[in-house]
């Protein structure tokens, strides 16, 4: 695709501001968690607060908590509303191919050389970014329209070495359900299934019960 920096630097910042957040009012919630490992089912509690700070009480099993810790951190940390400019202002962006589907490739340049893009109908269809020592690729195949911004529902992630190239851990697909409570969009359900080399691992989260808490 033809364009210039700016035009590319545009047409990403549509699709960035297009995600799905939370605003400066909200003001965490509490919710019932069950999760399910192949097969073994743990039941407890979770809290985010406005400042998003996590809590997960109610499962002794050391890895059971944190695996639905860990996942409570991933939602929370994509729903913090972040400027544009504070997350991308030392990147440079530009064109790169128009995919059969229509997807286009943004390339970046800047503080996040090497990372690449494809936004489709105004959303982000595919992330393969560096990150912690480790290249992520993510390919979004269906999402929430929430009226206030997009959320992923399915889509898969897969991490590689970016020396080598060489894959890290299993392809894990993701189901991600939602639901509505006092104004904001909170995750119900997370299905996730990884294939390895071993065999497949089987993980779901689900949240109900969702409350919203007092505001400070």
């Amino acid at each position: 695709m033809v364009g210039t920096q700016l035009a590319a630097r545009d047409f990403f910042r549509a699709a960035y501001e297009n995600r799905y957040t939370w605003d400066a009012a909200f003001p965490g919630y509490t919710a019932d968690v069950t999760y399910t490992h192949n097969g073994q089912t743990y039941r407890g509690q979770a809290t985010v607060t406005a400042d998003l700070k996590l809590a997960v009480t109610g499962i002794d099993d050391e890895a059971a908590q944190k695996a639905v810790h860990g996942q409570l951190f991933e939602v929370s940390i994509h729903r913090v509303r972040r400027g544009f400019e504070d997350s991308h202002g030392q990147n440079t962006f530009r064109y790169g191919d128009t995919l059969a589907d229509g997807s286009v490739e943004i390339l970046m340049g800047g503080k996040a050389e090497g990372d690449r893009y494809q936004i489709r109908n105004q959303e982000v269809s595919m992330v393969h970014r560096h990150i912690h020592g480790v290249v992520v690729t993510i390919h979004t195949f269906s999402s929430h329209d929430t009226g206030a911004g997009y959320l992923s529902h399915r889509y898969d992630s897969v991490y590689h070495d970016p020396k080598t190239g060489d894959q890290k851990g299993g392809l894990s697909n993701f189901e991600d359900e939602y639901t509505e409570v006092g104004g904001y969009y909170m995750l119900s359900r997370r299905a996730i299934e990884t294939v390895t080399d071993s065999g497949t691992d089987l993980q779901e989260f689900v949240f109900s019960n969702i409350a919203l808490l007092d505001p400070a």
